[in-house]
């Protein structure tokens, strides 16, 4: 019988797995149609979502998962294609935010036609519309904030 710990471990190793492939997929072919990776293409639409099409950089940062090391590098390449630039702060210098370009709004227009289509590709051939439901509301469990459940592991 198999205990739920190693079917655990199973369904974190299929997930890992399932992620590395799509992304590497996904992101090889952003680069090759549009000169964007995937983190690039995640920062201009997360910017593009939020108010006046720009956000501090600290704030970029944490929604997309990076160090202030690794949303620098990101935003430098960004700023010099202009899809991006710098703004800073009126009332606090020590504040900066990242502003989608016109140019960055364009190519963020560009890249989404051939990015949801192949995404709608590597989804449609391997799940039905009720698996993806099923799929989707299973995953937005682990992004939910369980801050309550208190820290310590179970050894």
């Amino acid at each position: 019988m198999i205990s739920q710990r190693s079917r655990a471990v199973a369904a974190f190793v299929a997930l890992v797995r399932a992620h590395a492939a799509s992304t590497r997929g996904l992101s090889a072919e952003l680069l090759e149609e549009h000169g964007l990776t995937i983190n690039d293409y995640e920062a201009l639409l997360k910017l593009s979502r939020a108010p006046d099409c720009m956000l501090r950089r600290v704030d970029l940062a944490r929604e997309l998962l990076l160090t202030p090391s690794g949303i620098t590098r990101l935003l430098e390449g960004l700023e010099l294609a202009g899809y991006v630039e710098r703004k800073n702060c009126d009332s606090d210098a020590r504040v900066a935010y990242a502003a989608l370009t016109p140019l960055g709004h364009q190519k963020l227009k560009e890249a989404t036609r051939s990015h949801v289509a192949s995404i709608q590709e590597l989804f449609a051939g391997r799940f039905d519309d009720d698996e993806l439901a099923s799929l989707t509301t299973l995953l937005e469990r682990l992004t939910t904030d369980n801050s309550d459940e208190g820290a310590c592991l179970d050894s």
